[in-house]
Parts: structure tokens; C-alpha cells; sequence
């Protein structure tokens, strides 16, 4: 079997690390002209983990990245410990597998390292038989092509129709600070949260440590460019975040030159394939990063992938069963992400008080993460 993936991201990737290991010819199509230098800071629970396990993947991937302690919600104005979830030896007894933080560009690295790519290569239609067409002219034909080219797909548009994103009325500014400039700041290892009315704040280590990666997310209605290299004004970060924590304060301060990014979802679709054609992580359930979930989303996507293919040479028919592991899913971890939207902005009052009370109610693993870092994506079960 031939297959040709569209997307050259870390879905497009282990997709095609999946699908080599069951003894499918894979190419790889980036549109960029090189592969994974952007982007900043992302989550991998245990739900990635454990299938880049499986992949033989996860020693590498732990040398670039950080293994925070604990995941912490915090108050917006004095950054008083709301909860605290511990992650480390917890996590990996509870799921077999450990929760990382790792910089995107490190780990697209790491996984081109491994897999061909094709950059500068960029589609501009598919056809439901299999046929890519690239913007140079020319045509190649696979028996399976996966679209994992993100939430504007090409591959999407052409087997499904155009259709626009939903902008959510969210911005994030997000930058990468080197960690002797907040060493003076109490900032530990952890995954920290910290909510307030109408914007929050995500900060944590990356790359080994030597880098804090942040994100401030305020609610805008002018700004819909959806962009990872847009420059953002360092001064609106500083306003917006004025009169919060100081360790916000000093960390909005360190953005000097923040990428300012819209944030964008869909709602879930009821199919994601058409004939030798499917999509894969944000070309088909793009989701808000509320959930820190879209790239291991994105991996269990393409784990499951490459076992119905493995199952079966029957294309539709392993596409059928894909759809049919994983839509539910993912419109779960989708609906996760969106409610967090506004759980994280409420105002102060009565609503915002009770969400911080069911939070410290969790303070601990429990048994509601199951579903989530637990889940067996073959069976639908954790």
C-alpha cells in the first residue's frame, strides 16, 4: 500500500511513523519550506506518551522536554494555590506513561529526523480516488492520502466542501522566555494555570528546561489572524494583564516581542473520510487549547489509523472503522476545551466561586482523569 500525507506537523508525522511501521509507503508533504521551526510549547499527557512508547519514540522525546511536578490552577490577582494536580511519579503509576512538556519545533525536529519529508511541497486539491495535486503541477496518486494539514485543510476543503472556521472571540500571546530571565520569579516546573475575568495565563517549562513557555489569552473581537508568526504589541500584553499577580506582571513584561494568534475551532462533523481520502487532528476536530490535548489528540489519531489499515486492505472500509473509534472521542476532548473557554474567564462572584471550589475539590489524581490519560484508543475504553 502507498499512502501520501499532507502536513508535515507532529499529526502528519507520527502518522507517517504509524503507517511505516505496518508496511505502508509513506510520503510526507510540507508546505513550508522548512520543516518545524515554529510554534512554541505544547502538552503531552499520558494518552501521547504512551503511544510514542509504543512507537519507540518516547526516550528521544524526553530528552528535549520537561517533566513538570504538578498541575496548578491559581488565582488571577494574589495567585493563591487553588489546586494542585501532582503529575511526575503519580502520573506515570496511575497510566504507565509520563507527562511531558516539550517545545513544538524540538519535536517536529525530533520526528522529521526519522520519517522523509518532502517541504516546500504544498497541495492545492485531492481528489476522492487519491490523486494530490501540488502547486508545482504535479500529480501523485496513493491509494490512502491522509490530510493532517491543519484547521484550514486543503484536503478537507476538497473532499467536503469549503467551510469557515469558527472564531472563538479569543487571542493568545504566547513567547518563549530564556529561564535565567525568571529566575528570580517563583515559577517551579509545573503546568500552571492561572484564571482571572476574562483572559488567564498558562505558563511552563520547555526544551529541556532552558526556556519558559507563555501564553496570555485575552478576549478580543478585532483580531481573527490566525498565525503563528504575527508579532504581537508587547505593550497590550502589559495592559491587559495589569493589576493581576505580579509574577504575571513580570512574565507579560518578559514578552518582548509576543506572537499574537486568534484562536479558532470547528464544531464536530459526522464524517471525516471520502473513498482512498481522510483527515487527521485539526483538519478534521480542531479544538481550543483549554484541554492541552490537540496534539495528543492528534496521536491517537494516528496510532488508530495505522491499525485499522493494518487490519484491513480494504481502504474505506479501515477508514469506516477509524471514524468510528475515534469521532466520539475527539468530539469529547472538542467539547472539553470549549467549556473550559469560559470556565477560565469567569468573573468574580458566585459562579467564578463555586468553579474554584469544585477545583479544589479535585485536588489530587482522581478517577475523572481516567478517561482522558487512561483511554485504550483501539478499544474505546480506559
Amino acid at each position: 500500500m502507498r499512502a501520501v500525507v499532507v502536513g508535515g506537523g507532529i499529526g502528519g508525522l507520527v502518522t507517517a511513523l504509524a503507517l511505516r511501521r505496518v508496511g505502508v509507503e509513506v510520503r510526507v508533504f510540507e508546505q513550508a519550506a522548512v520543516v518545524g521551526t515554529a510554534g512554541a510549547g505544547i502538552q503531552l499527557a499520558p494518552n501521547a506518551t504512551r503511544i510514542l512508547a509504543s512507537l519507540g519514540l518516547l526516550g528521544s522525546v524526553r530528552q528535549v522536554a520537561v517533566a513538570p511536578t504538578s498541575f496548578e490552577f491559581r488565582r488571577w490577582d494574589d495567585g493563591r494555590l487553588l489546586s494542585a494536580t501532582p503529575l511526575g511519579p503519580a502520573v506515570l503509576s496511575a497510566y504507565g506513561a509520563p507527562y511531558l512538556h516539550v517545545h513544538r519545533g524540538d519535536l517536529v525536529a525530533l520526528l522529521a529526523g526519522a520519517v522523509p519529508v518532502e517541504a516546500g511541497a504544498r497541495c492545492v486539491d485531492v481528489s476522492p480516488d487519491g490523486e494530490v495535486v501540488l502547486a508545482d503541477g504535479r500529480r501523485e496518486r496513493a491509494d490512502l492520502v491522509v490530510g493532517a494539514d491543519g484547521i484550514h485543510s486543503v484536503v478537507r476543503r476538497s473532499i467536503l466542501g469549503a467551510a469557515d472556521a469558527r472564531f472563538t472571540g479569543h487571542v493568545a500571546y504566547r513567547g518563549l522566555i530564556p529561564a535565567d530571565r525568571v529566575a528570580g520569579l517563583p515559577v517551579a516546573r509545573t503546568a500552571t494555570v492561572r484564571m482571572g475575568p476574562g483572559r488567564h495565563c498558562v505558563h511552563y517549562f520547555v526544551s529541556s528546561g532552558r526556556l519558559l513557555n507563555v501564553v496570555c489569552v485575552v478576549e478580543e473581537s478585532r483580531w481573527t489572524r490566525e498565525s503563528w508568526t504575527d508579532v504581537g504589541d508587547p505593550l497590550e500584553v502589559r495592559a491587559a494583564f495589569a493589576g493581576w499577580d505580579p509574577v504575571v506582571s513580570a512574565l507579560a513584561g518578559a514578552l518582548s516581542a509576543p506572537l499574537k494568534w486568534a484562536l479558532f475551532d470547528r464544531e464536530p462533523i459526522p464524517r471525516w473520510s471520502k473513498d482512498a481520502v481522510t483527515l487527521l487532528g485539526d483538519a478534521c476536530h480542531p479544538m481550543l487549547p483549554y484541554g492541552a490535548q490537540g496534539a495528543a489528540q492528534a496521536i491517537e489519531d494516528a496510532f488508530v489509523l495505522a491499525a485499522c489499515v493494518a487490519d484491513s486492505s480494504d481502504v474505506p472500509a479501515a477508514l469506516a472503522r477509524y471514524e468510528a473509534l475515534r469521532h466520539d472521542r475527539t468530539a469529547r476532548v472538542q467539547d472539553l476545551s470549549r467549556g473550559n473557554a469560559t470556565r477560565f474567564h469567569l468573573p468574580d462572584g458566585p459562579a467564578q466561586q463555586a468553579r474554584d471550589t469544585a477545583i479544589a475539590s479535585t485536588n489530587g489524581l482522581s478517577a475523572d482523569l481516567d478517561w482522558l490519560y487512561g483511554f485504550d484508543p483501539l478499544t474505546g475504553r480506559a
